[in-house]
C-alpha cells in the first residue's frame, strides 16, 4: 500500500530509499553503541568522553529523524525496529562491562569510520537518483567526519 506517492521514478525511489534505510539502521545502531559506551566509560578522561558521546548519539538521533522523514516523503515506510536494526546495521557492536577511556575512543574511531564509508557510497549511489536524498546524506557524512576527527585526535 503507497500513502506517499513520489515524484521520481520507481528505479528512484528504490535506489534512493535503499539508501536512507541504510543510513537510518546505520544511525539508530550509532545512538545506541554511543550510548552504551556512554553508559560505561571509566578512567582519567571519562567526563570529557562521556559528553563527547553524547554528542555523537545526538547528532545520530537527529540525523535518523530526517533520514527516517526523508524515506517516507518519497513513499516509503522507514523501518527503524530492534531487529532489522541488528540484521542490517553496519556499525558493528559496543563492547560489553565498563569501558577504557582509550580503548572508547578507538571503538568510536573505528565505529564511526565504518559508518562514514557506508555514508559515502549511498552518497555515491543517490547521485544521480536522488540529489536531495543525497544532500542530505552528505550532510550526514560531514557531522560524522567532525566527530570522527574529533575521537582521533583524542587518541593523540
Amino acid at each position: 500500500m503507497y500513502v506517499v506517492k513520489s515524484q521520481l521514478s520507481e528505479a528512484d525511489v528504490k535506489t534512493a530509499s535503499a539508501a536512507l534505510q541504510g543510513a537510518l539502521v546505520d544511525l539508530v545502531d550509532l545512538s545506541l553503541v554511543g550510548k552504551q559506551i556512554h553508559w560505561n566509560v571509566v578512567g582519567p578522561r571519562f567526563r570529557s568522553i562521556h559528553l563527547q558521546l553524547d554528542e555523537v548519539v545526538a547528532t545520530a538521533r537527529m540525523h535518523s529523524d530526517i533520514v527516517a522523514e526523508r524515506a517516507a516523503a518519497l513513499g516509503v515506510s522507514p523501518d527503524g525496529r530492534a531487529d532489522t536494526v541488528a540484521a542490517q546495521s553496519g556499525v558493528g557492536s559496543a563492547p560489553g562491562g565498563w569501558v577504557n577511556d582509550t580503548d572508547a575512543v578507538g571503538t568510536l574511531v573505528a565505529v564511526l569510520s565504518a559508518v562514514i564509508t557506508r555514508m559515502r557510497q549511498r552518497v555515491e549511489a543517490t547521485a544521480e537518483a536522488d540529489p536531495v536524498s543525497q544532500d542530505i546524506i552528505i550532510s550526514i557524512t560531514a557531522d560524522l567526519e567532525k566527530h570522527h576527527w574529533m575521537f582521533q585526535a583524542a587518541n593523540g
